[in-house]
């Protein structure tokens, strides 16, 4: 475990990574994980004051949009639960690795958003991380 969480937390997670990217497969769904943690692990930028995983996926403003849809709502499957259990336990997908911020896009990435620098592409989620030493608690 690399950061506390409780139950009910875990399965917000689950369901954030099924909005966010159930179409991406399990895949898609670690990486959306990764970011999420990634947020609560940073002391710095506009996420000083997120050390939890509730906090962390409703922050306002900067929080993630999966947590207005539809897939949302409702219980996570075991499946699901399976995939915020590994990301919890510490597992990390490049080009989310050290990324604090996402979007999907049906074109390329941009090189910069938010002046956040490119991390990379994984189908049609584009990944941005800090740069270094701006959020050393970030992997």
């Amino acid at each position: 475990m690399i950061i506390k969480y409780t139950n009910n937390e875990r399965d917000l997670l689950a369901r954030l990574m099924r909005a966010e990217a159930l179409g991406e497969g399990g895949l898609g769904m670690l990486m959306v994980g990764d970011v999420v943690v990634n947020r609560v692990l940073a002391d710095c930028l506009t996420f000083k004051d997120i050390n939890t995983l509730t906090k962390a996926i409703y922050q306002s403003p900067g929080g993630f949009s999966g947590s207005n849809s539809s897939l949302f709502n409702g219980n996570p499957t075991s499946k699901e639960r399976n995939l915020a259990d590994r990301v919890l336990k510490g597992e990390y997908y490049y080009p989310a690795t050290n990324s604090l911020w996402f979007y999907a896009t049906s074109g390329n990435c941009r090189q910069n958003w938010y002046d956040q620098s490119l991390a990379g592409k994984y189908k049609k989620h584009c990944f941005y991380q800090p740069d270094i030493g701006v959020c050393p608690q970030v992997r």
